[in-house]
C-alpha cells in the first residue's frame, strides 16, 4: 500500500535556517558586549571523510559567526602529545568547546582521549559524564547526530509521544543515545526497541514501528517489506558505494532502499541531504550552549 502524501525531510534547508537563527543570536550577544563563541577542532591524519567533516564544521562556524581553530597532527602523533593538546584546550579560557575528530589512528586509545576532554567543553557529547547526564535527563551536551534527528522530528511536527520507535543499530554515537532520547519524557516520550545484528524477527519488529531510525551501516538494508504504510523513516547511514557514472567514482548510499521505501512513508530523510547537515548544525547548537554556559554553571 502506498501513502497518499509523503514528505521528504529536508535536513539541508533546516540546517541553514538553524544556522541563520544562531548567527542572529551571536550578533545580539556581541552587540551586548558578550564573548564570541569559539569552537576548536583537532584533526589527526588525512582521512578523506574526516577532512570533509572538519572543513564543513569550519565553514559552519563562519556562517554562525563563531571563531574557529583547526589543530592538525600527522598520523604518527603520539597518544601523549594528543593528550597534551586536549589538556591545553581544556585550560584555554577562550575556547568554549572543542572536538577531536574520530576515528583516530589505531595506536591511540580513543576512549582515553574522550575521557580527557573537559565535559563542559565536550560539544560532541561523547564524554561519559555527558552520556550519563543525558541518560537520567539532566541538561548536557547531546551527541550531534541524535540531537539533529530530534530537531528534525520537532521542526517537522512529527508526533513521537506514545509512538512505537525501532532503532536499527546500537553504536555509542547514534543507536544508544538515540534510544535514550526517544524514550525520555521531555524528548521523544516513545516506546523504543533497539534492534541489531543479533535481533530475531527483525522484519516483524520493523513492521510494527511508527518510526524507524536506521543507523546500522549497511547500504539499502531497510526494504519496503519491512516498513508499514505511513511510517516515518530516518536514514542515518552514509556508505560510499562504487559508481562509475559519478565523477568521484562513488555515491553516498543510506541504510534505506529509498526508491522503494519512500512511497510507503509519511516522512522520510534522503541521503545525502537529510540527517548529515543536521549533525554539523547540532554541533553549532552545542557550541552556542557552551559559550552561554547553559549546562554547567
Amino acid at each position: 500500500m502506498l501513502v497518499n502524501s509523503m514528505t521528504i525531510i529536508d535536513g539541508k534547508q533546516s540546517a541553514m535556517a538553524i544556522k541563520s537563527e544562531i548567527a542572529d543570536e551571536v550578533k545580539a550577544i556581541l552587540e551586548n558586549g558578550g564573548k564570541q563563541p569559539h569552537l576548536a577542532a583537532v584533526l589527526v591524519g588525512h582521512d578523506g571523510g574526516s577532512e570533509t567533516y572538519v572543513k564543513n564544521k569550519v565553514l559552519a562556524c563562519e556562517q554562525c559567526g563563531f571563531k574557529s581553530t583547526l589543530i592538525r597532527y600527522e598520523d604518527n602523533v603520539s597518544e601523549e602529545e594528543l593528550l597534551d593538546c586536549v589538556d591545553r584546550l581544556n585550560r584555554n579560557g577562550d575556547v568554549d568547546g572543542f572536538i577531536v575528530q574520530l576515528p583516530l589512528p589505531r595506536h591511540i586509545d580513543e576512549q582515553k582521549i574522550i575521557e580527557a576532554i573537559d565535559p563542559r567543553k565536550d560539544v560532541d557529547g561523547f564524554h561519559p559524564i555527558n552520556v550519563g547526564r543525558m541518560a537520567i535527563g539532566l541538561p548536557c551536551f547531546v551527541s550531534a547526530t541524535p540531537l539533529g534527528i530530534m530537531t528534525l522530528l520537532q521542526r517537522y511536527g512529527i508526533e513521537t509521544s506514545g509512538k512505537k520507535c525501532v532503532i536499527l543499530g546500537r553504536s555509542n554515537i547514534v543507536g544508544k543515545p538515540m534510544a535514550m532520547l526517544m524514550m525520555q519524557k521531555q524528548w521523544g516520550d516513545a516506546t523504543v526497541s533497539v534492534c541489531h545484528s543479533r535481533t530475531k524477527n527483525l522484519k516483524e519488529e520493523c513492521l510494527q514501528a511508527d518510526i524507524i531510525i536506521a543507523a546500522i551501516g549497511k547500504p539499502e538494508f531497510v526494504t519496503a517489506d519491512m516498513v508499514k504504510p505511513g511510517a516515518v523513516v530516518i536514514d542515518v547511514g552514509t556508505t560510499r558505494v562504487p559508481d562509475d557514472t559519478r565523477k568521484s567514482g562513488f555515491r553516498l548510499t543510506g541504510d534505506v532502499k529509498y526508491d522503494e521505501v519512500a512511497p510507503k512513508c509519511s516522512f522520510i530523510t534522503p541521503v545525502p541531504g537529510g540527517v548529515g547537515p543536521m549533525t554539523i548544525c547540532s554541533l553549532m547548537k552545542n557550541t552556542l550552549s557552551a559559550g552561554k554556559n547553559e549546562f554547567y554553571k
